[in-house]
């Protein structure tokens, strides 16, 4: 891939059916919808995407899906949650396969390695996966701890490219990294872009939030880059209460999903077990966000 995974990367959400089986044509106008909103990329598999509920021919079915929409025209990467050196060798050489340009790669995380094991188990995944590598430093979920002069180590790997960076608190933690990392490794931030001006203050080369607010987030990008900040931050803060509801742990799926409903991409806000639907109340306070917020519903094929 000659194109780094820079900039505004969704994650995206995997629609299912309401009887919980995958639902690929609203995944296809999903990621159209990414694309004519101006992402710079598209992930899969990622938190926001219930990869911990897909399987193996889920997986095969939505980078076909997502690989033959994009069709070359922005990176595709493809998030890998192991539990060890050899289950993440098997989703990277899975997801390799099907057309992915770049790795997410979370630590294995049930037994937990430590700093060594960690340089071994990303230097082998960057000498073997086929495609570059992003370490995914997301402590509150794994457990597992990545210190800045570790992932700096990781940044000195062959085919270990770039880090996202979730660990509270994140903003201090990609400027130090930035600062401490060799030229070539590039730092991102995630938490659905709860940090989003901040972090990219900070030194991050981009962001990797949920998709439902894609085409409003853009434009926070662009006024940034050019110099206009006022407008960036008055753009950002109208998305904050969408931002930090959609950030609710248990429900963050539904939540994605139902906005997605709401503006006409996908057809159905179906979770997978252990992913909790949205009780009444919660729904009643989306309902308050969504009106006060006004975002636009989205045509078919994914043009607003």
């Amino acid at each position: 891939m000659s194109r780094p995974v820079r900039g505004l990367v969704p994650v995206l959400a995997t629609p299912f059916h309401p009887d919980g089986s995958l639902d690929r044509p609203s995944l296809r106008r999903l990621t159209a919808f990414q694309l004519l909103a101006g992402a710079d990329g598209v992930a899969v598999f990622g938190m926001a995407s219930e990869g911990f509920a897909l399987t193996a021919a889920d997986r095969d079915a939505v980078l076909a899906d997502v690989r033959d929409v994009v069709a070359g025209a922005v990176p595709v990467v493809a998030g890998v949650s192991p539990t060890s050196l050899a289950t993440a060798l098997e989703q990277c050489g899975q997801a390799v396969a099907g057309g992915a340009d770049a790795l997410m790669v979370l630590p294995p995380y049930l037994a937990k390695p430590g700093p060594q094991q960690l340089v071994d188990f990303y230097g082998a995944l960057g000498e073997r996966a086929g495609a570059p590598v992003m370490v995914q430093d997301a402590a509150a979920t794994t457990g597992v701890a990545m210190p800045v002069p570790l992932i700096t180590e990781f940044g000195k790997l062959e085919g270990v490219d770039s880090v996202k960076v979730e660990s509270a608190p994140t903003v201090p933690k990609i400027a130090e990294t930035v600062a401490a990392s060799s030229a070539g490794f590039d730092v991102l931030g995630g938490q659905n872009a709860f940090f989003l001006l901040e972090e990219l203050a900070a030194g991050a080369v981009g962001t990797m939030p949920a998709c439902e607010f894609t085409d409003a987030l853009r434009p926070v990008l662009d006024a940034w880059a050019a110099g206009r900040t006022d407008q960036a931050h008055g753009a950002y803060e109208r998305l904050l209460p969408l931002i930090r509801f959609g950030m609710q742990a248990g429900f963050a799926w539904a939540v994605h999903k139902e906005v997605l409903v709401r503006r006409g991409v996908i057809d159905s806000a179906a979770v997978r077990l252990p992913a909790k639907g949205l009780t009444e109340a919660l729904r009643g306070q989306l309902d308050g966000i969504l009106e006060r917020l006004a975002l636009p519903p989205v045509a078919p094929g994914g043009a607003r």
